[in-house]
């Protein structure tokens, strides 16, 4: 490939006011609208502080720019070119829209998170996000989000040694499906994993059941369908496994190594282990090293035996074992069978056979993909200095991701897994050209793009044809 000719700056010019180059947002922001965004904003949103007027507009403005690959508040500004004017109205500029965040109150990022969760229902209603399946798992873990600058509020350095803030997520998905994002919660940067840990938990699930998980409805997973929260070491505590009990889903958590745990994998007989080899090589942190083969034995267990009788919990201990490549790295105390192998063990009450509820724990990993996704996008930044501005930057993102997902979920069957970054550039950041017709806008899009049958099924399946517009 050779640039067929030189270009001088004489030979550019910025001047054309009829091209876009984010022609993708037409049946986004239409799946969007179809979803009911406009109107659970102005039904769920009121923000005092802010001197203008219809949030709703400022909210879609600033989905609508992370949809396009924002991530700042200044980034919005790639809103407000060419032909966007025509083709949307009310398009805010970031100067707005960073004092509309900034007027947030704890109390309005409530508001806010009320609408994304009724969103995500919305959103289900269009398109068959959880469909199909009748086992869903709801994941929660945390992360750093680092930041720069002594100026943003409740920054800390956190567990990893990062300083920043601290962003708990809540994921559903199933074994067809990839995950949307059930609940978000920004948290100061050196606050302990498991701080509300059980509250937003239980708030999660009531976001998921509205969503239509277990009651037959919207997102298409059919009654009684089992629930299955999972999450690693860090919320192996009694307030997140008694929420998810409450909320009439089954737990899968990865146990710490506690003397109890250690005593009921010491009582495992040797007969019991049975040996699996892995299709494909998973990663062991501990060992840092990728393995393919182990062996899988279950016990009986009771956790929290510390607590009064009617809060402790029974349920099954799924332990996985591998030779330790250093048997000498055995920690001091411990008996002699774990000087041979080292022990992950998994906390859980799923009714699955053995191999297949260890299998299903490890997807666990799920999660860490939609963090990424969401670092790599819309988080790479939390904007502000004010910490209620970037809880709601947080949750603005996760609405963002649903809706990318849902799109992605209408076009084709690719673009359902495919991450946000595809679906930007496959879908969105399409550059079209702006000409009227019998008084109406027509959108030129460029001939012979590779993804145009995919587009083409997100416009029509997602928002019908876009409004007619008049002069």
């Amino acid at each position: 490939m050779r640039l067929s000719h030189r270009f001088s700056a004489s030979s550019v010019v910025f001047d054309d006011p009829n091209l876009v180059s984010a022609a993708g947002l037409v049946p986004v922001l239409g799946l969007a609208e179809a979803a009911g965004l406009s109107r659970l904003v102005g039904e769920h949103l009121r923000v005092p502080g802010d001197r203008g007027a219809n949030p709703a507009a400022k909210v879609v403005s600033v989905l609508a720019g992370m949809g396009a690959g924002a991530d700042s508040i200044d980034d919005l500004a790639l809103l407000r070119h060419g032909g966007m004017g025509r083709l949307f109205t009310g398009v805010r500029a970031p100067s707005t829209v960073g004092s509309f965040l900034r007027a947030f109150s704890f109390g309005n990022v409530s508001q806010l998170d009320a609408v994304a969760s009724r969103f995500l229902t919305g959103l289900a209603a269009r398109a068959p996000l959880l469909a199909g399946a009748e086992l869903t798992y709801l994941d929660i873990d945390d992360t750093i989000r680092a930041t720069y600058g002594h100026a943003k509020q409740g920054v800390e350095q956190g567990y990893s040694g990062v300083r920043g803030l601290n962003a708990l997520l809540a994921t559903i998905s199933t074994p067809l499906t990839a995950p949307v994002i059930a609940g978000a919660r920004l948290r100061r940067g050196n606050v302990n994993s498991t701080r509300g840990a059980g509250q937003f938990l239980t708030r999660a699930l009531r976001a998921a059941n509205r969503a239509g998980l277990g009651a037959g409805v919207g997102a298409g997973v059919g009654a009684g369908a089992l629930v299955v929260v999972r999450a690693d070491s860090a919320y192996y505590t009694h307030d997140v496994i008694a929420a998810a009990r409450r909320g009439g889903a089954r737990f899968s958590v990865t146990a710490r190594r506690n003397p109890a745990v250690l005593s009921a994998i010491s009582g495992i007989d040797q007969d019991a282990w049975t040996p699996i080899r892995y299709p494909q090589a998973i990663w062991d942190p501990d060992q840092q090293r990728w393995i393919s083969d182990a062996e899988v034995a279950e016990v009986a267990f009771t956790a929290f035996t510390r607590r009064p009788r009617s809060e402790q919990v029974t349920g099954r201990l799924i332990v996985r074992r591998v030779r330790r490549l250093n048997p000498t790295s055995v920690p001091a105390g411990q008996q002699e069978l774990f000087a041979t192998y080292r022990h992950h063990a998994v906390f859980t009450d799923s009714p699955l056979p053995m191999l297949q509820a260890e299998a299903a724990h490890r997807g666990h990993a799920v999660v860490e993909q939609v963090i990424a996704d969401l670092k790599s996008g819309p988080l790479a930044h939390l904007p502000s200095g004010s910490f209620s501005a970037n809880s709601a930057w947080l949750i603005l993102a996760t609405m963002t991701f649903n809706l990318l997902r849902a799109a992605g979920t209408l076009a084709s069957t690719f673009h359902a897994k495919a991450t946000t970054a595809t679906i930007r550039t496959q879908l969105i950041n399409l550059p079209a050209r702006l000409a009227r017709s019998a008084r109406r806008l027509r959108l030129h899009l460029p001939q012979h793009w590779p993804w145009q049958t995919a587009w083409e099924n997100l416009l029509t399946t997602g928002c019908g044809p876009p409004p007619a517009t008049t002069p």
